[in-house]
This record gives C-alpha cells, sequence and structure tokens, in this order.
C-alpha cells in the first residue's frame, strides 16, 4: 500500500512498549495467570505489542482474553447486563441495547483518516494529520478504560483459510460490542496465529465508551491509521462507529485490495446470496446498496444466504470471480421488517430460539420490541432512544418522535436464517456470476438492466445515486454513491475506479465465468411514471424476480432487449418469472411503465456524473467513454420517438 508504515506509530507513541520483552512484562503486571496463560498462546511478536500498547495506553483494571468459548461468551452476556449495557427481553437470547439520543448512526462528521502531510486522502472523507489525531488520541484514550475492564478478541473477517480473510483485533471496554463480535464475527483465537502467519498481517482496533455521556459526543471521534492498520474508537457506542471490525476494517481490506493486489482482488460493500435456476442449479449473486437501501432484504430474496453487508472478491485459479463474507451474521435495519417482505427475518425476531441483540427500537409496556413498519398493531406507548415515548410524542423542533429510531437494529448470527447456506464457511468462496449495483432511485432507472460488457459495469457501479438514509448523522437529500462503498474508500476514487476496470477486465477470468453485471432499482413510484402517488410502483417481493431474471441471463436462457444504458428483459420472460417464482400477475402495462426509458432524467443524471467526476483526480477516461456513448444513444433514441421511450418502440430498434 502507498502509504504503509510511514510516520508515527500512535499506540506505540502513547503506549510506549516497542519490544516482545516489554510486552510481558506488563503482561505479568496487569493479567491475572488465567489470562496471562491464555496470551501467552498468541505468540506472534507483533500482535503482543499491539495489545501491550493498548492496556498501556488505556490502563483498564482488569483485561479479558476472549478465547470464545461458551464460557466466555456467557461471561460476555451478563457483563454487558451488569453494566447496562444491554437489558433483558422475555424471549430468552434476547437483549435490548440504547445509544444516546443524539449517535444512532454512522458519526461522518468526526470520522477521520490520519494522514501525513504528503497522504492522497479519498475527496470523499475527512482527514487529520498524523500530529493533530495523536494529540487527540492521547488526550482522550489516556486512561480512558480506567476501573473497566478491557476485553481482546481475536477475530477473522472471513473463513480460516481463505486468501482473502483478514484476521482482527478488537479490543473493547464495551461488552455490548464484544457481544456483538461474538455474534458477527468467527472469533479465532485458536487460529489466530497460524492465519497471522499465513497472510502476513492483522488489524488492531481500539475502543472504549469512555463514560457513555451524551456531553462527551462533540468530542467522540473515529480514527482509520492506514499506516498501521489500526483504529480508534472514543466516547461513543453506536456499532457502526464502535464495531470496527465492520466499516474500519472494510476500509482497510479496500486498501490492501486497491494498492496491494490491484486487477486480482476487491473488497466490496455488498450481499452474497445464492439464487436457485433451473435443473437444480445454484448461481451465486452479489449487490453492491448504500446501507438503508435494501441490502439485506435482497439477500434474504434469494435461496441460498451467505452475507447481507460485505464480500470480499478475488480471481481464483480456475478464473471464476469467488467471494466470501467477512462477517457471520447480520447488524439489520429493522424498520420496515415485517411479514409480508422479510418472513425469514421475521421468524428470528418472533420467535424463541435465537439469539438477538435489539438496537434503538421500541419496547412497549410488555417488553416487547416494536418497530414502524413491522406490519403489526401499534402499541401507544414504551420507552425508545429518547426515553419515555407515547403517541404523537413531539421533539423540540416539533416534529413526530417515531415509535423507532429509522437505524433500528437487530444482530443475528447467519445461522438462524432458514435459508442458511454453508457455504458461507467455505475458504474458497462461492462461484460469483451475478454482480449488482443498486440505490434509493425514485424516479429514473428502471428496475432491472444488465450490462453490455464489463466497462458498461462498472459504470452502473459508478454511478449509483440515492437518497441519505438515516444511517449516517445529518445526511440529507439526493447523493451520489460510487459502489455503495464511497464512505469506505480510503485513497482517491482515481484509484479504485482503476481497481475495477482492471478486475472486470482480468484476462484471467475465463470466457464461460465471466458475470452479469447489472442495476437494480426497486424504489421507483407510481408520481415517477404518470400517477400521483409516492408508493413503489411494485413491491418488496418483486426483486426475487428482478435476480431470477439476472441468474437466467447469466445462463444464456432469456432474450433481451438492446438499449444505450444496457439490456432489458422482455415481458414473456418477466410474465412466467413473476408466475413461477412469485405467483404474482404481472401486467404488460406495468412492465411498460417500469421499463421504459425517461431520456430526459437518464441523461440529466449522465450530466451530474460526468461533472462530478470531472472534478476528481485521476479518474479513467474509460468511465467517460461509456458514458458519452449512452448519452448520444439516448440522445438518438429521443430524436426518434420523444422524451419517452417505451420497451416496444425500443424491440424495434
Amino acid at each position: 500500500m502507498e502509504s504503509k508504515d510511514r510516520g508515527i506509530d500512535i499506540i506505540a507513541e502513547i503506549g510506549g512498549i516497542h519490544d516482545y520483552d516489554a510486552a510481558m512484562a506488563l503482561f505479568q503486571e496487569k493479567l491475572d495467570s488465567d489470562h496471562l496463560a491464555r496470551l501467552k498462546q498468541i505468540t506472534d511478536p507483533a500482535i503482543n505489542i499491539n495489545i501491550a500498547n493498548a492496556i498501556a495506553m488505556c490502563q483498564p483494571e482488569a483485561v479479558f482474553i476472549n478465547t470464545g468459548s461458551e464460557d466466555d461468551r456467557e461471561f460476555i452476556r451478563a457483563m454487558a447486563l451488569a453494566k447496562g449495557e444491554e437489558a433483558p427481553l422475555p424471549m430468552q437470547g434476547h437483549t435490548i441495547h440504547f445509544d444516546l439520543k443524539d449517535e444512532q448512526g454512522r458519526i461522518i462528521d468526526r470520522t477521520y483518516y490520519i494522514a501525513d502531510p504528503d497522504e492522497k486522502i479519498s475527496s470523499l472523507a475527512n482527514r487529520m494529520e498524523r500530529s493533530d489525531a495523536l494529540d487527540e488520541i492521547r488526550e482522550i484514550m489516556s486512561n480512558i478504560m480506567h476501573g473497566k475492564t478491557m476485553v481482546v478478541g481475536f477475530y477473522m473477517r472471513g473463513p480460516v483459510g481463505s486468501p482473502v480473510s483478514n484476521p482482527a483485533l478488537e479490543i473493547t471496554s464495551s461488552a455490548y460490542v464484544s457481544h456483538s463480535a461474538e455474534i458477527l464475527y468467527r472469533n479465532a483465537y485458536a487460529d489466530f496465529n497460524q492465519e497471522v502467519g499465513r497472510l502476513g498481517h492483522f488489524y488492531t482496533n481500539v475502543h472504549s465508551e469512555g463514560l457513555n455521556r451524551p456531553e462527551d459526543l462533540p468530542s467522540a471521534r473515529v480514527f482509520m491509521d492506514r499506516s498501521y492498520r489500526t483504529t480508534y474508537s472514543f466516547n461513543c457506542t453506536y456499532a457502526g462507529n464502535t464495531l470496527l471490525l465492520k466499516k474500519g476494517n472494510h476500509r482497510f481490506s479496500v486498501d490492501k485490495a486497491v494498492y496491494e493486489n490491484r486487477g486480482n482482488e476487491l473488497s466490496e460493500h455488498m450481499f452474497i446470496t445464492g439464487i436457485d435456476g433451473s435443473g437444480g442449479r445454484q448461481t451465486w449473486c452479489t449487490g453492491a446498496a448504500p446501507s438503508g437501501c435494501g441490502k439485506t432484504t435482497t439477500a434474504m430474496a434469494g435461496n441460498h444466504f451467505v452475507g447481507d453487508d460485505l464480500a470480499q472478491m478475488w480471481i481464483a485459479d480456475d478464473g471464476s470471480i469467488r467471494s466470501i463474507n467477512p462477517e457471520c451474521g447480520i447488524f439489520g435495519i429493522v424498520e420496515d421488517v415485517n411479514q409480508e417482505g422479510d418472513p425469514m427475518l421475521m421468524d428470528i425476531l418472533r420467535n424463541q430460539g435465537h439469539e438477538v441483540i435489539w438496537s434503538n427500537v421500541l419496547i412497549d409496556d410488555n417488553n416487547v420490541p416494536q418497530w414502524v413498519g413491522n406490519g403489526e398493531p401499534a402499541p401507544e406507548k414504551g420507552r425508545n432512544f429518547q426515553g419515555d415515548w407515547y403517541a404523537g410524542k413531539k421533539n423540540a423542533e416539533g416534529g413526530e418522535i417515531p415509535m423507532s429510531h429509522p437505524n433500528s437494529r437487530c444482530t443475528v448470527s447467519s445461522t438462524s436464517l432458514a435459508n442458511y447456506s454453508e457455504r458461507a464457511e467455505d475458504p474458497r468462496g462461492v462461484e460469483t456470476r451475478v454482480i449488482t449495483y443498486s440505490g434509493r432511485d425514485s424516479d429514473t432507472m428502471p428496475p432491472v438492466w444488465a450490462a453490455k460488457n464489463p466497462d458498461h459495469g462498472v459504470a452502473i457501479g459508478a454511478c449509483i445515486v440515492s437518497a441519505a438514509t438515516a444511517t449516517e448523522i445529518g445526511a440529507t437529500g439526493v447523493k451520489r454513491a460510487p459502489w455503495a462503498n464511497a464512505p469506505f474508500i480510503p485513497g482517491a476514487l482515481g484509484d479504485y475506479m482503476d481497481a475495477q476496470f482492471k478486475f472486470f477486465n482480468n484476462p484471467k477470468i475465463s470466457e464461460g465465468k465471466k458475470p452479469v453485471m447489472a442495476g437494480l432499482n426497486y424504489f421507483l413510484t407510481h408520481a415517477a411514471r404518470g400517477g400521483e402517488s409516492q408508493q413503489l410502483l411494485g413491491e418488496k417481493k418483486d426483486v426475487k424476480v428482478w435476480l431470477a431474471w439476472l441468474e437466467r441471463k447469466a445462463h444464456g436462457e432469456v432474450e433481451v432487449i438492446d438499449t444505450p444504458i444496457g439490456f432489458l428483459p422482455k415481458f414473456k420472460d418477466l410474465l412466467a418469472l413473476f408466475n413461477s417464482i412469485i405467483a404474482k400477475e404481472y401486467t404488460e402495462d406495468l412492465y411498460t411503465r417500469q421499463f421504459s426509458l425517461y431520456i430526459d432524467k437518464i441523461v440529466a443524471r449522465i450530466g451530474l456524473q460526468t461533472k462530478a467526476y470531472g472534478q476528481e483526480e485521476k479518474i479513467p477516461q474509460k468511465l467517460f467513454q461509456v458514458l458519452e456513448e449512452q448519452k448520444k444513444g439516448l440522445l438518438a433514441l429521443r430524436e426518434t420517438y420523444g422524451p419517452v421511450v417505451t420497451p416496444e418502440q425500443l424491440s424495434t430498434e
């Protein structure tokens, strides 16, 4: 990586531990005999030095080395309850966690990359000079765990043995964070030495909630140090800011793919799901969407679940693209999760037999979690993220406080899902033949379209546009969301885009294994297609059909309509799939409204992307060539047919 091992290593500078003997001396002083014996099983000096520096910096009262045993997991669960970070609910294995009312999403305004003076950082991210970050971390994190227990966990972001898995330390004083990590990641204490030796690297994450007070939130920070693959987080509790194994380490994995293995590896903000085709065939699909835009729902729409949020991808020796999920659980948004659209997730949330951490939902008078859009009778009162709640309660600005926060979550193990696939733990990954890109687009693109070639596929990912969601504090309006990965791209956007073009054009990909790259959009509204309602022009469950069509497209079993933006489905194929996949009547009128091209809107979208990317450095010219080609083709259609071109007209082209 272009920035590796530059400047002061902040954790070592503050902790003052620089060699293995000094680390062991500190362990002798700070750890009891049981946990000292556990830590001695971790023999890599670099791992021990980082743990020792975290102890020296944070000064906990006790250190708990988490081996992942059931006894250790029970200790962490009990600590979360004892500290009040979680509270028990009547359903066995269910607990509720509330974040501070002003920390209900990622604190993007207080999240920084630690940078050296000449280091390039993404134009879409915040930077802080290394010397300033050192001062802030020293001021806040020194002694921050005084009187607390530090929990040290050893995890794998991906199956043990996979070529693109990443070992990571999670060091925290929050039992809620450790409890979440035990559900969402693979505790690899027994394999950690071997995996670090095999892969040659590991990530370090250090977090403390501090005193967990609202008045400390202005000084809350999330720092990513790319040079030393270390994250720091303090004075916050929302998992997107604290469970640094997740998006913090995803950023490092993006860096690793772009700067160390460009063209052979990708680290993406994508679900992974398997789709059943004809003759018992399973076809694996990955798909990008910004947080809050349906990734989990789409992952569940497949027949074989591997993951709903992140994907590590690489080109295998057999010429196929392979994908693994760095996680083994779901940190899923629950708003609008209901029996009609998400029956498998509802089965977990409403029935015995599953471990669930709820966050920021309403707890009614019967101690039952409730949330907006659950399709059940709404209670009149309860307690939620801002305290006691009753229907119609208003905030200081006069706005009505919802029953649950739009970013309310559930944390569950993937193995709880009825469609869970054991391929999720296969270090060889799953062969990926369909790759989708989607946002929250209410008025422009059709529900599904397939790219003509890899360059057009990369352009679809580069041009995701989405309405802002509740996952980021302070985000509003409609914004560009390249690959749904922009918040997690540390370096120049041009470098990341170049990696995408190189990967999907890599000659190592076998001709018969090239993926279908496609756009998905199931947020199109009636109002955007001549109606008055802002309701969706379709239903959540329709995504099963869009995925099924792409699966058939990957195997050459459907015909297509060739358009400037890509290939569209034909009505006869969709009619059959709606009937066979979800037993739903699909009309030609609805098809025409969904798949007509509204030329002016698409051309305006192309203009927005061309202008925005024209202001970036090192953007590959391929992108502009694709966009110009599409624009010319669309304008030619407009000249012939007018501003709205129907599928029937397109079929004559």
